[in-house]
């Protein structure tokens, strides 16, 4: 295969990032793909390389996005930590506080919180969906404010894939009374000039990659026996292919809409790193921040069988994967995009591509780039 150079800006430091961010082309692992890092809030990695569709007539330009499934869940998660800062929302709370119809069926004491942390018990809808109905705000979140748990609130872990989004989005709408795509984008992506939308405008279709699905073995739950997963990853179906449609886009989905790239991916995720601090704006406090850091459940999660560590909104260091420094956040997105948060270090870290990979919690084409990078910042 021809090499496939990247464009973009690499510290001298950080060569080794670029060569193993052109080492996943070079082994026929990407179509087209962009890798950010940035330390102390200055960019020190942005890199893009490929083609924006599978057809390869479009190259993957400076200015690209593309869907990244639950990386978003970051974005609604900040949203949630802002209006926290500021006194309006308390995650010990009820949820009922601030949505009262959520208390139904035995859920009056489910907290904030525990919607942050996949312990809610919420982690698929009870009542038959079809894809449309994740488009229909009202209907997703009625629904869940109306069903019984899962399982008992807050004694195990269990991701709660796509109904995060709507039950984190909803409080933040009772709120702010404001959608959740709405808040995030006048208090935070525009404040500070990030590229990320939860709810596209058309105007920028063209700019959007197309999504290639993962193989047929790499489908969320598929050949699962469990039935929480069975419900999580098939009430309704997840297909990759509707993201390349007006519907998906415009939507407001903050579990897994969320439309950018590396580039404003670690621009916004920066401001956890850098004490609320980003392109020269304090959006939220250094405690606000670390407030992520609060370890609220762990243990084997119920949905994706593997050991987390959840605080508020973002996973932990010390569950199964390794980091260099124990302040560190992260999240993942179905098919391969990352964003990890180093406190400790001042660091982000955020990948983004559209050949998707059968995961859900990030795969070998971030993590070859991550360790080149961690090797680099411990020269």
């Amino acid at each position: 295969m021809s090499q496939v150079r990247s464009q973009g800006h690499v510290d001298p430091r950080f060569e080794a990032v670029r060569a193993a961010f052109e080492s996943n082309f070079a082994n026929g692992e990407e179509n087209g793909a962009c890798f950010c890092m940035k330390l102390e809030g200055k960019p020190v990695v942005d890199i893009w390389a490929g083609h924006a569709d599978e057809a390869q007539t479009r190259p993957w330009e400076k200015d690209t996005i593309v869907n990244v499934y639950s990386t978003t869940k970051t974005m609604t998660a900040l949203t949630a930590l802002l209006l926290a800062d500021k006194g309006e929302l308390d995650f010990a709370a009820p949820v009922a506080k601030y949505w009262p119809e959520f208390a139904a069926n035995g859920k009056a004491d489910v907290t904030v919180a525990q919607l942050m942390s996949h312990s809610a018990g919420l982690s698929g809808w009870k009542e038959p969906l079809v894809r449309e109905d994740l488009y229909d705000w009202e209907k997703a979140t009625s629904l869940l404010a109306a069903q019984a748990p899962y399982w008992k609130p807050g004694t195990a872990p269990g991701y709660h894939a796509m109904t995060q989004g709507y039950l984190v989005g909803e409080v933040i709408r009772r709120i702010a009374s404001e959608t959740v795509g709405t808040v995030f984008r006048k208090e935070i992506a525009g404040p500070i000039g990030a590229d990320f939308h939860i709810g596209l405008p058309s105007t920028e279709d063209h700019r959007v990659a197309d999504l290639t699905p993962p193989p047929a073995s790499g489908t969320l739950g598929n050949g699962s026996a469990d039935e929480l997963v069975t419900n999580m990853s098939s009430n309704p179906p997840i297909n990759p292919l509707d993201t390349r449609t007006r519907a998906w886009r415009g939507a407001e989905i903050p579990a897994a809409g969320g439309t950018g790239n590396a580039r404003s991916v670690a621009a916004v995720q920066s401001l956890m790193a850098n004490g609320g601090w980003a392109n020269g704006k304090q959006i939220l406090s250094e405690a606000g921040c670390r407030k992520a850091l609060e370890l609220q459940i762990e243990g084997t999660d119920k949905i994706l069988g593997i050991p987390v560590r959840y605080g508020l909104g973002y996973g932990l260091a010390g569950g199964s994967v390794p980091f260099p420094n124990p302040n560190t956040i992260f999240w993942g997105g179905y098919g391969g995009s990352l964003v990890v948060v180093d406190m400790d270090a001042k660091a982000t870290y955020a990948y983004a591509m559209n050949k998707m990979a059968a995961t859900t919690t990030g795969d070998m084409r971030a993590f070859t780039i991550l360790m080149a990078a961690w090797g680099a910042m411990a020269a």
